[in-house]
């Protein structure tokens, strides 16, 4: 390498100045007489040093064409040797310069212009000195000029004993290293690096023992300085005649950035292996398919046993999705589209796996296809829950349909002998057909009434339930005054609640609120709720149900100074069979499908309930209803004319 020539022709130059013998050369090259050193082709390579110091000299005349800085006076050229008088352009100056021409073994040939003063001695004194003089400034300047270029390169350089000691170093070195004359290039090492090192001077040694010619070695070495990132540099080592050459480049970022990528492909392939996914790449054209690891594994095979061509994949391929791949790819490379498909492979253990891939195109600058890539997962576990949710989900809509026909027939078993019940308890409390002879019962026809009526109830409730479930309760509509309905309701209600010492007040915007809905929904909706506000109310308490009107809809409110619900079951006491647990509801009958038939009905009709409660302060229903139902997009049976 030119770097090791140069280190070692630089440090040649340092140990003659350090044993403070002056040649010939360097006490020529020491005296005041300036010197210009100028090429074949007249441009001037060097100059002394003093030339700074005559004047008019103040300026460097280095690359210059020595005819462009001095004109000839009295000849027509200078081609011998001998003393001719020049004028310097700048000023006119008139300066004489004894020419010496100088031919170097290496056929080159220089002319070396020595200002004539009372020191400078003939060309004659100066023999092959001059010569040797010339020959040591071009190559001192050919040292300096790669020197400049070894500075830009970044790259370290330094010479080191057998045993490691630092000999001689750059400024790179200097800069990254603190190097110095004498220390130890081992302790700039890190960690165990610094046992490597030695392992390799060690080998330096045994080959000298027996070699005489340059052993080469290469390693990197990591190296850190106090409160600094560790650093990794590249060390390409020389050893010749018990000297090592060692050039060092900094590779820390590449390094770092290796790292990076290695560690980006382990993290890819651990998330491949738990999605069960792995990529694939195929240039077109090209014989074989590019396989991550994990599609070797969703194949079953393994990359020494397997040859990844598009024949050997379609071989695995399931015979009726047999050639779908290969289709697909042929139209996405036509059609220059992204694309995805599902086929089925017989792994080697004989057991079938559902395989999804999903595919992109990659185009050159022409827009045409050159390569096709993608994912393929094994989805054979998730397509196996789609099956058992699929095979669930038709059970329970079975079941469903079943629980729903079996309401639906019993409807009438039901209620027909209830109805029955009912009408002849009313009957024989009335005592229509005469006294009854025993007091007693009529308290228990009393008994059989009210509970038949609350059976009835409850079973009127579950079937209404189901019928919303099931999507088949219809809103027969109709345009009816709202408030009307609304005091109905209340009058209907003020029986249960002045038995439980309770004042209903209501509060209307307008007496005539004019509404298209389901007449039947509404009341039972404004039942259900002041049932509710009676039922969990204390006595003498209040109850107030108001009506509001905006330009859109109406806005109805019941509100009462009941138990309250706690803030955690509101969202759930809208649910079917829900009650809000509490020391005071547990003594409340009741199948808990109230609210749930309420916010169902209000939702058919476009509406929507808003319930806000405190404990031991009372509930607050809201409900928001169009002004006409029709708008809603439900199902519906219009009877407005």
């Amino acid at each position: 390498m030119f770097y090791s020539d140069t280190m070692k022709s630089t440090i040649t130059l340092n140990r003659d100045t350090d044993n403070n013998t002056q040649s010939p050369i360097t006490q020529y090259a020491q005296d005041d007489i300036v010197r210009l050193i100028v090429s074949e082709t007249g441009e001037i390579v060097f100059h002394s040093q003093n030339l700074s110091q005559i004047s008019p000299f103040q300026f460097s005349l280095s690359g210059k064409k020595f005819s462009d800085v001095f004109i000839l006076k009295g000849h027509d050229n200078y081609l011998t040797d001998g003393q001719y008088h020049f004028i310097l352009k700048q000023n006119s100056q008139p300066i004489t310069f004894e020419l010496n021409w100088v031919d170097l073994p290496d056929d080159r040939r220089y002319m070396v212009a020595s200002i004539i003063t009372e020191q400078t001695p003939s060309s004659s004194s100066a023999g092959q000195h001059l010569s040797d003089y010339v020959a040591a400034k071009i190559k001192e300047k050919q040292t300096i000029d790669l020197n400049q270029f070894q500075d830009l390169s970044g790259n370290c350089l330094c010479t080191l004993t057998h045993t490691g000691q630092c000999i001689a170093t750059n400024d790179q070195a200097d800069h990254f290293f603190n190097l110095g004359h004498n220390s130890s290039f081992i302790d700039i090492i890190f960690g165990e690096d610094k046992a490597q090192f030695t392992n390799i001077l060690n080998d330096f040694v045994h080959y000298s023992a027996t070699n005489h010619d340059p052993l080469y070695n290469s390693i990197i070495l990591r190296h850190k300085k106090p409160q600094e990132e560790i650093k990794y540099f590249q060390w390409n080592l020389k050893f010749h005649n018990n000297t090592i050459y060692a050039h060092g480049s900094d590779v820390t970022q590449p390094i770092i950035q290796q790292e990076t990528i290695k560690r980006h492909k382990r993290e890819l392939n651990e998330a491949e292996a738990i999605a069960h996914m792995g990529h694939w790449r195929w240039n077109v054209g090209a014989p074989n398919l590019e396989l991550s690891d994990e599609i070797y594994r969703i194949f079953g095979v393994t990359r020494d046993e397997f040859v990844p061509t598009l024949d050997n994949v379609n071989d695995m391929i399931h015979p009726e999705d047999s050639g779908r791949m290969l289709q697909v790819f042929e139209r996405a490379i036509i059609e220059q589209k992204d694309y995805d498909m599902d086929f089925r492979l017989i792994g080697q253990d004989g057991i079938t796996h559902y395989i999804r891939c999903e595919g992109r195109c990659e185009t050159d600058n022409d827009m045409d296809v050159v390569a096709l890539y993608g994912i393929m997962q094994d989805v054979t576990d998730s397509m196996q829950r789609e099956r058992d949710l699929r095979f669930a989900k038709e059970g329970v809509e079975r079941a469903y349909n079943a629980k729903t026909q079996f309401l639906a027939n019993m409807s009438h078993e039901l209620r027909t002998p209830l109805n029955a019940i009912i009408g002849f308890s009313e009957m024989m409390k009335q005592q229509l057909l005469g006294p009854i002879g025993t007091e007693k019962y009529l308290e228990y026809i009393d008994g059989i009434l009210q509970s038949g009526e609350h059976l009835l109830d409850l079973i009127s409730d579950i079937l209404d339930m189901s019928k919303i479930e099931a999507g088949k309760y219809e809103l027969n509509v109709e345009k009816f005054n709202l408030s009307k309905v609304l005091r109905l309701a209340v009058h209907m209600m003020e029986g249960r609640a002045i038995d439980a010492a309770l004042k209903l007040n209501i509060k209307l915007c307008d007496e005539d609120c004019q509404i298209v809905a389901d007449r039947r929904a509404i009341m039972q909706v404004i039942l259900n709720l002041l049932s509710n506000a009676i039922k969990f109310s204390r006595k003498n308490g209040e109850i107030i149900v108001s009506l509001k009107q905006t330009k859109q809809t109406y806005y109805m409110e019941i509100q009462d100074q009941g138990i309250g619900i706690p803030s955690d079951k509101i969202e759930d006491i809208t649910k079917p069979f829900e009650q809000a647990e509490t020391d005071y509801t547990r003594e409340f009958e009741g199948s808990g499908l109230g609210l749930a038939i309420t916010k169902e009905l209000v939702e058919l009709h476009g509406g929507k309930i808003d319930i806000q409660s405190q404990l031991h302060i009372g509930t607050t229903v809201g409900i928001t209803l169009p002004l006409h139902s029709a708008d809603t997009g439900c199902s519906i049976t219009s009877n407005v004319s």
